[in-house]
């Protein structure tokens, strides 16, 4: 908790910001909107935070969304009975995705920033040919239900998210939380101590997968059908992980925080909004927020001392 602080006094700021931009934000209904926009991104996050604290990246994420949204759309097309069945097959592709990352990059020995690189591209490519840019179907009502709809006065997706936030959190602090960390901290001290790295790291992208999957469900419902519904989606999820602290290098960081972080950033999206600052400032500010954060953990995690040929023939 005490790692999420200083992101959770930000977040602070900013809602009191949006707040006196509009004084309606606060309003239950207001809020709960707010939740319902940020709910994916977080989700998202929480994914990206066990690839990321493991020591790996997940790149593939966005494709991810926009694949499983547009297979979503063409196999439900309309109709009702099908809905259950492809969220079903929708959950088991986003493992699937990050079973195939995880496994390339452990026992293949490929860099984790290749290969869901090439995923991305692999996916991306596949939507394009299957849809020739223009997706078709249809999500049904019930689909939709899960991005529009409310049980009572709390949206579904505000409910999916704290469901997967305590599962997280659960993680996290059960044996395979301290596992990952390890692995993220020192992989070759940890495989030394008997942790399964490959293993966890493997699951690291499979949590990432089914967060795209979730996620890819919320935005289906929210914001309907289109090949760019998940573009860029894979850098704001990793910018709200190290806008929350987390080391990049892996083995450092909350997952409170890194949600905590996309809440941030979304709100830091909103208040934009809210005074007519273009959209196309947010690539920008993402940009910004992770070299600030990259340079920040260099400065404070210094490089160890490695002493020139020179120095060595002296020493001995």
């Amino acid at each position: 908790m005490k790692r999420a602080l200083p992101i959770l006094a930000v977040l602070v700021v900013l809602l009191a910001a949006i707040a006196v931009a509009n004084p309606h934000f606060l309003e239950p209904a207001g809020f709960l909107a707010f939740l319902k926009r940020a709910a994916p991104l977080v989700i998202l996050a929480a994914g990206q935070y066990f690839v990321i604290v493991s020591g790996e990246f997940d790149l593939s994420v966005g494709s991810l969304v926009t694949a499983e949204v547009v297979i979503a759309a063409r196999l439900i097309d309309g109709e009702e009975p099908a809905t259950w069945p492809v969220i079903a097959l929708l959950i088991v592709i986003g493992l699937l995705v990050g079973l195939v990352n995880g496994v390339v990059t452990t026992k293949l020995r490929v860099p984790s920033f290749i290969v869901t690189l090439g995923m991305l591209l692999i996916l991306s490519g596949a939507v394009f040919l299957w849809t020739g840019g223009a997706p078709r179907g249809a999500l049904s009502e019930g689909f939709r239900t899960f991005g529009r709809g409310s049980l009572g006065p709390v949206p579904w997706s505000v409910l999916i998210l704290l469901a997967m936030g305590a599962a997280a959190i659960w993680l996290m602090r059960a044996d395979f939380g301290k596992t990952l960390m390890a692995t993220g901290d020192n992989e070759r001290a940890a495989s030394l101590s008997g942790v399964r790295v490959d293993r966890a790291k493997i699951f690291a992208f499979m949590l990432s997968g089914l967060a795209a999957a979730v996620a890819a469900i919320l935005l289906g419902g929210f914001a309907g059908v289109s090949a760019q519904v998940g573009q860029g989606l894979e850098f704001s999820a990793i910018t709200a992980v190290v806008l929350g602290g987390v080391a990049l290098g892996g083995g450092r960081g909350s997952v409170l925080a890194a949600m905590a972080g996309a809440f941030t950033l979304e709100a830091l999206f909103t208040l934009l909004n809210l005074y007519g600052i273009s959209g196309a400032l947010e690539f920008t500010v993402q940009g910004v927020i992770i070299i600030a954060a990259v340079a920040a953990g260099a400065i404070r995690l210094p490089r160890k001392f490695t002493p020139r040929r020179g120095d060595a023939h002296a020493a001995s």
